[in-house]
């Protein structure tokens, strides 16, 4: 483990550091949100959001959409759209926040590998965008919802058979997967009949996502390569490759803009023989939100086991991020009072529920005094955080801020005591 400082270049774009060394973030302190919000806390940099989304409708064009899976609440779905982002859900909850946001329903991109026959029914009805059809059975729905009214536009996703080096709950494109229709079977081919043989469904484009968290461009490369000979004689008008592209979460860790992730995936897809005139277009969430946001946390425990490891506990854990428990996933730590400060001391990282596996770093390098009360923080937490808290142990949720400009505001408040009680019969 290393014992040097958390490396800057995981923080949010409009970190600073205070006069007293503490971290700032769009000019706030993250101690003085603590003070008046509590723990455990998001705090999203809304600079960085606004930036990642410029960046993804400038270098994928119109079309581009957020992977709101990613991270999802009303003032996120205003913010993507505003930039003339499109919006790819994956079930009637995340459809009906996109369009109580304000974000017109043709916005929306709307995926998932088992549709409701009431999800697919509500989409067809508010007239989404796009329908990426994933399987023989929503085809019969769909055709049943579309035989009377206007067309539907709808997507084909494929499964082209490629294994991306990530960790194997994320990996998507591989044969045996649960989503799409896979290419060397021939079901991508049958799927393309059915759809066309649909009198209500207006096929115009190819999907296909390989996996998520992945730092090689190379692994879309090879996608486009296997897809083109299948995607070029359709003559369709757009082939989506869906997100995935990894971000650095800790130190030594690097990845691709997502600038040039287009730049590889177009010039691969103009090598692959795929037509200029077609759409090549990604759904990046990840990339838009990840390194935007830091989570905030007060020790509650230092606990010692001589000669063996010592736990730091927090106020939060497996509620509030999931993922080291289901990938592995590694993270850095650091005190936000001295967000510079050497980290010799080695310890686990652990929540406060009632599970031995509730961690958040293991291994982690933390300051050496660090101590009971402090506030301390992971970065590289605005994906797939709050958007997979649960209320395990009957803990609330924690709230959102977005900060800019020397301001902070509430876009996610604070789940209280009333709230877990709210659904009881």
């Amino acid at each position: 483990m290393s014992a040097a400082p958390l490396p800057l270049s995981l923080l949010p774009m409009t970190a600073s550091i205070g006069s007293t060394g503490e971290l700032l973030i769009g000019g706030v302190s993250l101690l003085d949100l603590v003070a008046e919000y509590g723990t455990p806390l998001f705090v999203y940099d809304e600079e960085h959001l606004h930036a990642r989304c410029s960046e993804a409708v400038n270098a994928w064009g119109s079309g581009v959409a957020y992977a709101t899976k990613a991270f999802l609440c009303s003032e996120m779905a205003r913010l993507a759209h505003g930039h003339g982002m499109c919006l790819d859900v994956s079930t009637g909850g995340e459809m009906f926040v996109a369009l109580r946001a304000g974000v017109p329903a043709g916005s929306l991109i709307f995926h998932g590998n088992n549709k409701s026959p009431q999800e697919l029914a509500e989409a067809v009805r508010c007239g989404v965008g796009r329908i990426v059809v994933d399987s023989f059975d929503e085809i019969v729905r769909l055709d049943e919802l579309t035989r009377e009214g206007p067309r539907q536009d709808v997507s084909i996703r494929v499964t082209p058979g490629i294994e991306a080096h990530t960790h194997e709950f994320v990996r998507t494109g591989q044969a045996d997967s649960k989503f799409g229709f896979g290419l060397e079977s021939g079901q991508a081919g049958d799927a393309v009949t059915a759809v066309v043989s649909c009198s209500g469904l207006n096929l115009v484009g190819i999907h296909c996502h390989i996996g998520s968290q992945i730092f090689s461009t190379g692994s879309f490369s090879r996608a486009l390569e296997v897809m083109a000979p299948f995607f070029v004689p359709l003559g369709l008008e757009e082939l989506c490759l869906g997100g995935g592209l990894g971000v650095a979460y800790v130190e030594g860790e690097e990845a691709p803009t997502i600038t040039e992730w287009a730049e590889v995936v177009r010039a691969s897809a103009a090598g692959a023989g795929i037509p200029g005139e077609v759409r090549i277009t990604a759904e990046p969430g990840r990339a838009i939100v990840a390194q935007a946001a830091i989570t905030l946390y007060t020790v509650g425990t230092v606990k010692e086991i001589p000669g063996i490891r010592t736990y730091v506990a927090v106020d939060g854990g497996m509620s509030d991020n999931p993922r080291p428990v289901l990938y592995g996933s590694g993270y850095e730590v650091f005190l936000p009072r001295e967000a510079e400060a050497e980290r010799p001391r080695v310890a686990d990282l652990v929540g406060k529920h009632c599970e031995s596996g509730d961690f958040i770093v293991k291994d982690a390098s933390v300051p050496a005094d660090i101590r009971v009360g402090d506030v301390l923080a992971t970065p590289v937490s605005g994906a797939y955080g709050y958007s997979m808290a649960s209320n395990y142990n009957k803990v609330g949720r924690p709230p959102v801020l977005f900060v800019a400009d020397g301001q902070a505001r509430l876009v996610v408040r604070r789940e209280g005591y009333d709230d877990l009680v709210r659904l009881d019969a």
